[in-house]
């Protein structure tokens, strides 16, 4: 075997060693000596995806779930540039991708020779790094820069903040070894790099309490972010330390139960979509923040961003342990080096104004008792609708309480309005309440995935049932639909035994047809499909919605059902059309029996449009001024 065939072999043992346990390739030719290396390496699980688009999205959704370096391996040419919307989506999201692009040697680029393109920094600044293994290791310096080059790559990946890395790697024939030829795994010398957990100085985590105290409407706001148990303990601390409102989307999964939270004040509020939208500035002024605290990567609520930007706040302390950071809000003033788990719980030490102020917020604020008055005019049906009346503050409250209350009695109006909302008889079906009651019954530690689009705003809005353990995932690191299925697909192959939802839209789920193109079973994954033959969300947002050219250039309808995609790819399939049929099939589609199950709902645009506009309706003509 060449020299330069044994570097190449060694790549898998670099990876295994440093804790790279799943590949994804797409077969070709040119990176024939890395597909038999990891194939033969008996520490990897390699799965193989035609489709190089389909196969980075599912190896995004492998590292996002195993919360490790996920490989990725392809030939020549175009195949790497089909990984480019997942290793953006990586790179903003901070998930940690290694890969692997084969390559002609570099005196045949731009020689008009065959799957030849400029591979070189394929990914540019969406990649962390991008490294180029030697051509040729016959030296035995080379074949050390080789395994070195390697091996940063991997540990580049992982650094905080995490993303992806490309190695190009410029083959040679011969790219096969010779028959009952056996393939050695090293030895090979691996550098690992151990993590560590920025700290402050106690005089400046001191500083920052006096500042804490010193500021009575502080406001905290995460962005997404993987469910964490310490991370949930140390913000519950915090906010009952302080009396400080957190606010956050569901895809920040504070929404989490944990053993000291069920049942406890002060709750996380996530209902900003709906009470946020309120007509009047009296609501939005009680709420504006004088210091704003975030953590996390990105939003889904524009009515939060607008808001914040909108309300600036004095002062914008974001934390983060490292990396560059975005100001979001145009307001930032304060970046700190820490991981906001051990920031939190930090500073919930040393409050002394902290006694006895759990119990100023350890009950429900009130709000008016829904009545059943009609909706406008040109409504049809007949609403619930609950006065928002957040309550001045009271004798009793401290400047900081003052500050807490409009937020949670918000958030109780919200759940309220919605609740009855959702649940009124005699109402169209479509697909808003489609999702509320497919959120309903989700079963309890499910990972859910939401495709972009509308889904991801509608789970947003509705929000998941009280002390559900649901964790939440969207690719909202770039937002785009064209690779939903297929990381909800990596998540159900790197957990078999966890439930994987994923809630899409038809366009999103026809884009990404191919992430069911694999011989590799999942039959804990379950795909409510909602159909309503068109891009639906521009019925639904001011500028495209008031267009002649909306059906046709916007919309884009479509007649496809997934019928044919369920039948090719062996998927259990159910049809809906009415809620009497999605009631009798939702229990039965979320069983844990049966196999891969795609139920598709099938809803009409414009009818979608109109109950969406009720409910948004009914939330302008609830508002009331505090008493």
């Amino acid at each position: 075997m060449s020299s330069t065939l044994q570097a190449v072999h060694n790549i898998p043992e670099i990876c295994a060693q440093l804790g790279i346990t799943d590949v994804v390739l797409s077969p070709g030719s040119r990176c024939a000596p890395l597909t038999i290396a990891f194939a033969r390496h008996p520490a990897i699980t390699v799965r193989t995806v035609p489709d190089e688009r389909a196969a980075a999205f599912i190896g995004l959704g492998l590292a996002q779930a195993q919360r490790r370096a996920v490989a990725l391996v392809c030939t020549s040419g175009t195949a790497g540039l089909n990984y480019a919307p997942a290793v953006a989506e990586a790179f903003f999201q901070q998930i940690p991708l290694v890969v692997f692009t084969a390559d002609r040697p570099p005196e045949w680029i731009d020689q008009l020779d065959g799957q030849t393109i400029r591979q070189t920094d394929l990914y540019g600044r969406h990649a962390k790094g991008s490294f180029t293994f030697p051509p040729d290791t016959i030296h035995p310096d080379a074949r050390w820069h080789a395994a070195r080059l390697v091996g940063e790559a991997i540990n580049l990946a992982e650094q905080f903040p995490a993303g992806p890395v490309q190695v190009n790697v410029p083959l040679r024939e011969p790219f096969y070894p010779k028959p009952g030829e056996e393939l050695a795994f090293g030895p090979v010398k691996v550098t690992r790099e151990l993590p560590g957990r920025p700290q402050l100085p106690a005089a400046t985590l001191q500083e920052l309490r006096e500042t804490l105290r010193d500021t009575s409407r502080v406001l905290v706001v995460s962005g997404q972010h993987p469910a964490d148990v310490a991370l949930q303990l140390a913000l519950r601390g915090f906010a009952t330390a302080w009396q400080v409102p957190v606010v956050g989307d569901l895809i920040a999964n504070l929404h989490q139960p944990t053993a000291a939270s069920l049942n406890q004040h002060p709750r996380f509020i996530g209902r900003q979509d709906v009470f946020l939208a309120v007509p009047g500035p009296g609501l939005k002024e009680a709420l504006r923040p004088e210091m704003l605290i975030t953590f996390g990567q990105s939003l889904i609520s524009k009515a939060l961003k607008l808001y914040l930007r909108q309300h600036r706040p004095t002062q914008h302390w974001h934390v983060q342990a490292a990396g560059p950071v975005a100001d979001t809000f145009q307001s930032l003033t304060q970046v700190i080096r820490m991981e906001p788990a051990d920031f939190f719980a930090a500073l919930s030490i040393g409050n002394e104004d902290s006694e006895g102020l759990n119990e100023k917020v350890a009950f429900p604020f009130e709000t008016a008792a829904p009545d059943r008055n009609v909706l406008p005019a040109d409504a049809t049906r007949v609403a619930p609708r609950p006065r928002l009346n957040w309550s001045a503050p009271t004798e009793t409250d401290t400047a900081k309480t003052a500050y807490l209350r409009p937020w949670l009695a918000a958030e109780n109006w919200a759940g309220g309005l919605l609740a009855g909302f959702m649940q009124q008889p005699e109402q169209p079906f479509n697909e808003f309440t489609t999702i509320f009651r497919a959120l309903q019954l989700l079963p309890d530690g499910a990972a859910l995935h939401l495709a972009n689009s509308m889904a991801v705003r509608y789970a947003n809005i509705l929000g998941l049932p009280a002390g559900h353990g649901a964790e939440v995932f969207a690719n909202r690191g770039t937002s785009g639909i064209d690779g939903c299925t297929s990381t909800a697909v990596g998540a159900a192959l790197a957990q078999p035994n966890r439930p994987v939802v994923l809630l899409t839209g038809d366009v999103a789920f026809f884009y990404d047809r191919n992430a069911f193109w694999h011989n590799y079973p999942v039959p804990n994954l379950r795909v409510v499909l909602l159909n309503n033959h068109a891009g639906g969300i521009f019925r639904l947002i001011d500028g495209p919605r008031q267009q002649p050219e909306l059906e046709e250039f916007f919309e884009t309808r479509q007649p496809l059902t997934a019928e044919n995609t369920a039948r090719d790819f062996g998927l259990r399939y159910f049809p809906i059309s009415t809620f009497a049929e999605l009631d009798a099939a939702l229990p039965v589609f979320l069983t844990a029996e049966g196999g891969a199950t795609l139920l598709e709902v099938f809803t009409d645009s414009k009818t979608n449009a109109e109950f969406f506009e009720q409910y948004r309706t009914l939330v302008r003509t609830s508002f009331s001024s505090p008493s």
